[in-house]
């Protein structure tokens, strides 16, 4: 059926929307969530159908598209489209499968994950997919299907020769050991292409961080030639099309704050097949407040990384960290960015927690891929960190990614001092992340905390503990009023 394109000027984000007025929905016997396919010359594609009850909005003969579908068919007001209907995508039958406990092979899987990809799902569609994972779990070989289906509805970045990769499952601010261990390892020689995430629910992923540093949003053909040339990257993954089901999963799991362990596994395990590692340490950070709670759920978590490792024919090794309180000085973009670059200089006053983090993990890498003890690769870690190798190597990463305009620190800015003397005896993670979200990091990148003392420091009452940076006097006043009704400190 024929229908004249009404350009609706709306940018729906992923999904594919087109709207037909209610009298031309019901002669065709369509509902809000049925698919059409849509076809315009040679150029066709699938949309989720909405239904306008409002003639104004969309008159009878009408098809009301949204910007991306006007963008993939090449298509401006009043162009003719052409209408077929589509039955359901057979994922949806899979997911409902799921939400009554049966266990998906890959095939369903990837019907599922390559809809998701294609933005052929609805918001509730894809929230039942999740819903029904985190209520029944996955199994192992649905943890590995995922992991496959993801990979293979992506590209895959491809290198020679040993390829390694980390990565920590989060929830402890400041835990910038990324920035410090990937140009360590490129001085040693050795390949290690880092795409990494967006804050979500933190004040800064390390894709923000590196972000007040050099330009993170490349190309992939960019990202390529980098690697090749210097042996390192560390850009955001979701500039490339890596594993692109999982970005559109987690956005679903954020506001409900969900994150079933499957889920988690596949997430990480996928992109590190993507970009061919076949060396990968994970970092679990354990503590009352992080995802892992105790050294039981940290364990069962390490093997289940390690045996999907296996199944993927990957080396994985897995640490356990203290993930009890924040690391490093700085919590925000910039004052964490700062902290990295401090450490890359053997700057005397950098945070020597994110240092020696940093050094443990970078050790365990070199460890892994030179076949040598612990104490050997963090030994040789720590000579390519205090001999310049590592701040040289970050300097070319920076460079070939593009070198940026430093933020500025937020002007408005609060002090909080000790209101007793005694000793730090735990700082809550969850406070500092929230106090540093509400002055606005990590969209405002100079918004956030500087630490000035940690657990196990003594302080005097009246003593600086830290200070709220923000760019809006706003924002500083709310951080401030949640800081008081949430203090993180806990002194005795």
């Amino acid at each position: 059926m024929k229908f004249r394109v009404k350009d609706m000027d709306i940018a729906s984000g992923g999904i594919l929307i087109a709207i037909l007025n209610f009298k031309d929905a019901q002669k065709l016997d369509l509902h809000s969530g049925d698919r059409i396919q849509l076809t315009a010359g040679k150029r066709k594609t699938t949309c989720i159908l909405d239904i306008s009850k409002s003639d104004k909005a969309v008159p009878r003969g009408k098809l009301g598209l949204y910007e991306k579908v006007l963008e993939k068919l090449r298509l401006k007001n009043n162009n003719p489209v052409s209408l077929k209907i589509n039955g359901k995508p057979k994922s949806v039958k899979h997911i409902r499968e799921k939400l009554y406990g049966k266990h998906l092979n890959y095939k369903e899987m990837y019907h599922i994950i390559d809809d998701i990809t294609n933005d052929r799902l609805t918001s509730i569609e894809k929230t039942y997919f999740v819903s029904a994972g985190f209520t029944h779990g996955w199994s192992f070989d649905e943890v590995v299907n995922m992991t496959k289906a993801m990979v293979n509805t992506g590209s895959k970045l491809k290198f020679k020769g040993i390829t390694l990769d980390k990565h920590c499952i989060g929830g402890v601010p400041g835990n910038r050991t990324t920035m410090i261990v990937i140009p360590i390892i490129a001085a040693a020689g050795f390949i290690i292409p880092k795409t990494s995430s967006r804050a979500i629910t933190s004040p800064a992923g390390t894709a923000d961080t590196m972000e007040c540093l050099a330009k993170v949003e490349l190309p992939e053909k960019k990202i390529k030639k980098i690697v090749k040339n210097i042996g390192a990257c560390i850009v955001h993954g979701g500039s490339m099309n890596l594993a692109p089901a999982d970005d559109k999963i987690i956005e679903v799991e954020a506001p409900l704050s969900i994150d079933a362990e499957g889920q988690l596994l596949a997430s990480v395990m996928a992109k590190k097949f993507s970009v061919s590692a076949n060396h990968v340490l994970i970092d679990i950070p354990m503590g009352p407040e992080v995802k892992v709670r105790n050294k039981k759920e940290a364990k069962r978590l390490k093997k289940k990384f390690q045996t999907l490792g296996r199944a993927l024919k990957m080396d994985v090794k897995v640490v356990i960290t203290d993930g009890t309180q924040p690391i490093g000085n700085g919590i925000g973009p910039l004052l964490e960015s700062e902290d990295v670059m401090a450490v890359l200089r053997n700057d005397p006053l950098a945070p020597e927690d994110l240092k020696e983090k940093a050094l443990d993990l970078a050790g365990v890498l070199l460890g892994m891929c030179d076949r040598c003890s612990l104490r050997k690769g963090r030994k040789i870690a720590k000579h390519l960190l205090e001999n310049g190798e590592a701040l040289k190597m970050m300097k070319n990463i920076i460079k070939a990614q593009g070198k940026v305009k430093k933020p500025f620190l937020g002007k408005y800015r609060r002090i909080v001092r000790a209101g007793k003397t005694g000793k730090v005896k735990a700082i809550q993670n969850k406070y500092i992340a929230r106090t540093a979200r509400i002055a606005g990091a990590p969209k405002d990148k100079g918004a956030g905390i500087y630490m000035e003392k940690k657990v196990g420091d003594r302080v005097r009452k009246g003593e600086k503990l830290y200070t709220i940076y923000s760019h809006s006097d706003e924002k500083l006043e709310f951080a401030v009023e949640f800081m008081k009704n949430h203090n993180p400190y806990t002194i005795n």
